[in-house]
Formats: structure tokens, sequence, C-alpha cells
């Protein structure tokens, strides 16, 4: 292998290989090191992803409950509604009952016939 030769005096020149490799070197360190960071940064936009989908959902799921609550307490609401109004039915049918037990009572069409008084 030649080495390059200075023509004016005749010498050689030494050209260093090793800055090359150690500027190769650094070249692939900071390769490696924006790479590494990258992914770095690319796990972390997933993680956060993730973490914003989490959100999302349980934000969906609160709100979903929230509103089954509100839906069971105007169902609770309804029910008694109508258990009242039961019991005011059942009265107003009791009174009526009575009453038209004292109008029978009190007609003569509808008075019983007894029986066994006819035959003796």
């Amino acid at each position: 292998m030649e080495l390059p030769s200075d023509e004016e005096d005749g010498t050689f020149t030494n050209i260093s290989l090793a800055d090359d490799s150690e500027h190769l070197s650094r070249k692939r360190s900071s390769e490696v090191e924006r790479a590494h960071s990258t992914m770095m940064n690319a796990d972390m936009d997933a993680v956060e992803a993730e973490n914003q989908v989490e959100l999302e959902e349980k934000t969906r799921l609160i709100n979903q409950v929230l509103e089954l609550q509100h839906t069971l307490e105007d169902l609770s609401a309804r029910v008694d509604a109508v258990k009242e109004e039961n019991l005011k039915l059942k009265s107003e049918n009791q009174v009526l009952g009575q009453y038209i037990e004292n109008l029978m009572s009190a007609s003569s069409v509808f008075q019983t016939t007894d029986t066994k008084s006819k035959r003796k």
C-alpha cells in the first residue's frame, strides 16, 4: 500500500484513521441517541394516547351512570306517585261501596225476602 507523498520535499504525509473512526463513532452514537429518543417519544405518545382513550372511556361511563341514576330517580318518583294514586282510589272505592250498601239497605227493592217466615 502506498502512502501519499508530498512532492516538494519527498516526505510522506500521514493521515490519521483514528480521527475518522472517532468521528464515525460519534456520528453513530448520535444517530443511536436520536433513534432512541424517537422511540421513547413514540412510546410516550402511545402511552399518552392510551391514557386519553382510558380517560374518555371513564368519562363516558361516568356520564352513563349519572344518566341511569337520574332515570332511576324518575322511575322511583313515578312509582311513589302511582302508589299514592292507588291508595286514593282504594279509599274512594271503599267509600262508594259503603254508599251503595247503604242505598241498597234503605231501598225496599233490594231488601231480602225471608222465605222461612212466610211458610209458617
